[in-house]
């Protein structure tokens, strides 16, 4: 799975470890996140993430 990383503060969002802390379970695709996720660093919303090369 394709780690994906915010253009804003530059978090990396690990789908391997998902984001618990914002109910995120573990080994969830970054395509799979909720349209309305956001960044747990900065807020900033999903369309303000690229793949990481």
């Amino acid at each position: 799975m394709k780690k994906y990383i915010c253009s804003v503060c530059g978090y990396v969002y690990n789908p391997e470890k998902g984001d618990p802390s914002n109910g995120v379970s573990s080994n969830t695709p970054f395509e799979e996140l909720p349209d309305n996720w956001v960044c747990p660093v900065c807020g900033a919303p999903k369309n303000a993430f690229v793949p990481e090369d």
